[in-house]
């Protein structure tokens, strides 16, 4: 080992907490290759396995969690506007996620891949893998911003705008979108590599003071506060922006610093690693796939819902928001299921990599039926926070209590979805993604909406079957157990 290589591994032993991992010995592993074990590690224990995740998991889930409700907050002061204010941001949602599927999909090759040299102890490869992603983060959401930002106004209209002032709205929102796009994209490229080094703290010190900051700027500028120009859905816009540049500026020095594992090194200047680069793309292009199919199926189903009208649109969005949040705790565990896998999988203990997965799913299974609880008994009162519209509050009082039948399935795909990427094991989860949300959600929400007239209630029963179907397939891959033998170079 080279002395630099002593050097950052020294620094990053200071920062990086010891895992139970770190007391086996790689190439030793106590189960086989072929189907999922239950079986524990021979000197590991149930609570060694429950201290790393939680340890890594409770900065994520902190920092989605309130990145979250920030995004409540947003859609709740929006909604101060009027029901056409809910409908236009939430109209924007879907091309811009779209326009954020390539960048955010090369994310994944680039934290399974620093994840697996964390794990074999190759801190330069793990840094050389960071400036290739963030070069090919550039490139991409420069792309993309580029063509959002001149196609605004038609993805609105095409997304089912019904009347001119909610099309002018999400044209305005969108553009400024795609203004603050590469700032956003890049930020995303660190956040994704530190969690996949085990560094959950720092993204989330980061990305609070840009909700904070977002907070704020809404405060300011939607209904015009304090002497500031009243932008009304323009300002929630510019708001999440600053706040979004802000957390940029803060990851970028933090990886300039390198205390934390990863440590860009402007001064070595910058080549194309053609051996890294096909890693990150060969594990991306398939979560790409997945990411476009996700994202066209998720289109053609807001269109469908948008055919309601903007009142049923308004509530839709209001649910939907709802139902983010408790996307935050799967996210949350997948972030440590896909560290915990792929550093494993780096130190040869396939093992290992399940018995942290399997703990992983069983600590999100009960935080899924909490929150389960919590819609469907106090599901009018949270509806009641974004409007005081009778109409909207009690249709979303129903949907709400779909959300909650689907948690404990959402929570166990989120996670064991989180384990196959950080074994690298996308290609699966494309074929998955593939069907169920391209086909299976937006194919039955046009049957029931259309055909029996259930409205609403038809496309968030399509919602709850794609979630359930999807869980299923997701198990049946884990259990498999050919995740484990995906080699990465």
């Amino acid at each position: 080992m080279s002395k630099t290589e002593q050097q950052v591994q020294v620094k990053a032993g200071t920062a990086h907490h010891h895992l139970a991992l770190d007391s086996v010995e790689p190439g030793q592993e106590g189960a086989s290759h072929g189907r999922v074990s239950r079986e524990l590690p021979e000197g590991i224990t149930s609570p060694m396995l429950y201290s790393d995740i939680v340890r890594l998991a409770w900065p994520s889930l902190l920092e989605l969690t309130l990145t979250q409700l920030t995004s409540m907050v947003d859609l709740m002061m929006v909604g101060g506007l009027g029901a056409w204010a809910i409908t236009a941001v939430g109209l924007t949602t879907q091309p811009k996620f779209l326009l954020m599927t390539m960048f955010v999909a090369m994310n994944v090759g680039a934290t399974a891949m620093v994840a697996r040299y964390r794990g074999a102890g190759e801190p330069e490869k793990a840094n050389e893998v960071l400036k290739q992603a963030l070069f090919l983060t550039f490139t991409l959401s420069f792309v993309s911003s580029f063509i959002g930002y001149i196609y605004s106004e038609q993805l609105v209209r095409f997304m089912g705008a019904a009347d001119a002032e909610t099309l002018a709205g999400g044209a305005v929102y969108l553009k400024i979108q795609m203004i603050g796009l590469v700032p956003l994209a890049l930020t995303s490229t660190f956040t994704a590599t530190l969690r996949g080094v085990g560094h959950t703290r720092v993204a989330m010190v980061y990305n609070l003071i840009a909700n904070l900051v977002n907070v704020v700027g809404n405060y300011l500028l939607i209904h015009g506060h304090f002497g500031f120009p009243r932008l009304e859905v323009a300002g929630a816009s510019w708001a999440t922006i600053i706040g979004q540049s802000v957390a940029f500026a803060i990851a970028f020095s933090v990886v300039l610093r390198g205390d934390h594992y990863l440590h860009l090194r402007l001064r070595e200047g910058f080549r194309v690693r053609w051996d890294h680069m096909r890693n990150i793309i060969n594990i991306g292009i398939p979560a790409m796939i997945e990411q476009f199919a996700m994202r066209t199926g998720m289109i053609v189903y807001a269109r469908t819902v948008a055919s309601l009208g903007t009142v049923v649109y308004a509530t839709h969005q209001i649910s939907m928001n709802i139902q983010a949040l408790s996307f935050m705790t799967g996210q949350a565990f997948a972030v440590s299921a896909t560290s915990l896998v792929g550093q494993s999988l780096g130190k040869k203990r396939p093992d290992m990599a399940e018995s942290y997965s399997n703990h992983t799913r069983r600590i999100g299974m009960a935080t899924s039926l909490v929150l389960a609880g919590i819609f469907f008994f106090f599901g009018r009162q949270i509806v009641g926070l974004y409007t005081d519209d009778p109409a909207i509050i009690e249709q979303g009082t129903r949907i709400l209590k779909l959300v909650a039948l689907v948690q404990p399935f959402q929570s166990s795909q989120f996670i064991l979805a989180g384990a196959l990427r950080g074994a690298g094991d996308t290609r699966a989860t494309m074929v998955i993604t593939f069907l169920t949300v391209l086909f299976v959600r937006p194919g039955l929400a046009l049957l029931l909406i259309n055909k029996f007239n259930w409205g609403l209630d038809g496309a968030w029963i399509a919602l709850v079957t794609d979630q359930v179907l999807r869980s299923g397939l997701v198990l049946l891959r884990y259990n498999s157990g050919k995740w484990k033998k995906i080699k990465i170079k």
